[in-house]
């Protein structure tokens, strides 16, 4: 595996639902925000639809508290939501569109986002929304960085971008160093309280992360490391 560029200083975050950045990606942010670099969280849905047993509207309003306090924990301070439906995403020109608008608005260096496989490493079939999130992610960048697509958006293109990341997916060559910084990945996690208790499972946060950051270091010679795909851009 090839570690990933630090020479950039400004990244945006785009997942499908809150806890997603928080399955190993949040510590490579924690590591990079303690660098002193800028990033910022782009969520399509609220997660609305992820407690079986809740209103999705109550749903909504807990777990954008339980994001923003996620993010908080490693140093994002920026949330947006594009309150797209949650279990619906559909890859086309709208959400394309949405997502080219952010890339324009935030203008970053690097772009971070969720799997768009159909399987996650070990083999298990990979939920749609991250599926249609992470491939609209990768086109909305080329769009961004096409004056004559979405001119209605009013907005500079944006071609800065150097490359994407994606986590949790199969096809990781790339990895980002996270010794040291694993325990705010953790914690961010954690911050999920009500989701993960509303699913009744008991999740162990600390042992999977660890569980999935130690061979990645150990096989890239470091304590810590999470994978990603990366795609340049």
């Amino acid at each position: 595996m090839e570690e990933v560029s630090e020479d950039w200083g400004r990244a945006l975050a785009i997942v499908a639902h809150p806890d997603d950045l928080e399955y190993g990606g949040s510590a490579a942010v924690a590591k990079w925000t303690a660098q002193g670099k800028e990033v910022v969280q782009v969520l399509a849905t609220r997660g609305e639809a992820g407690i079986d047993g809740m209103d999705p509207e109550e749903v909504a309003r807990i777990r954008t508290a339980e994001q923003i306090e996620a993010a908080r924990r490693v140093g994002v301070g920026t949330v947006e939501f594009l309150d797209q439906p949650d279990g619906m995403l559909e890859y086309g020109l709208p959400l394309r569109r949405l997502l080219a608008g952010a890339i324009r608005r935030h203008r970053p260096e690097v772009v971070i986002s969720v799997n768009f496989r159909e399987t996650f490493p070990g083999g298990m079939f990979n939920m749609a929304d991250h599926r249609v999130l992470g491939l609209a992610v990768a086109d909305a960048i080329r769009d961004a960085a096409n004056r004559w697509v979405f001119r209605d958006l009013d907005l500079d293109p944006w071609q800065g971008v150097k490359f994407a990341l994606f986590g949790g997916s199969p096809q990781a060559a790339h990895y980002v160093d996270v010794t040291g910084h694993l325990q705010a990945g953790i914690d961010s996690l954690l911050a999920h309280k009500v989701y993960f208790d509303g699913l009744g499972a008991d999740f162990d946060a600390a042992a999977f992360l660890t569980s999935m950051a130690t061979p990645t270091g150990e096989a890239v010679g470091v304590e810590h490391a999470i994978g990603f795909e990366l795609i340049a851009t």
